[in-house]
């Protein structure tokens, strides 16, 4: 937008209001307020007088801590931000930085111990199917065994059939040795 003497006349008023805000005077008008060297790109300095006075100058100092209070309503006043306005000498007044409500460790601690929990639950429910598939087979055996159909011999904790001796067992490994070797 074009900066004319309506734009130097609301800067000058929201500075009047910067400083009667931060001071707490209502000496401070609008004749108060000076533009200097002011460029076609909007580039300016300015200086407040002290209205008792007229002649003395505000120190830099309280101006640029009224600007600083207030400035987000010269910001406003001008549709800009602390990017698009610029007051130099005087720092732009960071938002402060976005807190979440839960802590990031709470969440991550959360998470792992539902890890740790779902492993758990995982772990005994396996367990509980092994033990009761287990307890199946070993009365089924004792179903079998009781009806004399399957001798079961248990060796070194695993149980193993008999074989049955009169029908004769080959060993398929070896049964094709006599072919593949030669004899002398």
């Amino acid at each position: 937008y074009t900066w004319d003497a309506n734009e130097e006349y609301l800067f000058k008023a929201m500075v009047a209001f910067a400083m009667r805000r931060y001071s707490n005077k209502s000496t401070t008008q609008i004749s108060n307020v000076l533009l200097c060297d002011v460029t076609d790109r909007v580039s300016f300095w300015f200086v407040v007088t002290d209205s008792s006075k007229n002649v003395t100058t505000v120190p830099g100092s309280e101006v640029e801590a009224a600007i600083r209070m207030n400035r987000n309503r010269i910001n406003s006043a001008f549709l800009l931000s602390d990017k698009t306005l610029q007051f130099l000498k005087i720092t732009s007044t960071l938002s402060p930085p976005v807190e979440s409500s839960t802590p990031v460790w709470l969440i991550v601690f959360g998470v792992v111990l539902c890890l740790i929990v779902a492993g758990i639950v995982f772990l005994i429910v396996t367990g509980i199917q092994q033990h009761k598939k287990k307890n199946k087979e070993s009365t089924e055996r004792e179903k079998l065994e009781e009806k004399g159909e399957v001798t079961v011999t248990v060796e070194n904790g695993i149980p193993c059939e008999t074989l049955d001796l009169k029908a004769g067992h080959i060993n398929g490994v070896f049964a094709a040795d006599d072919e593949r070797f030669t004899s002398l």
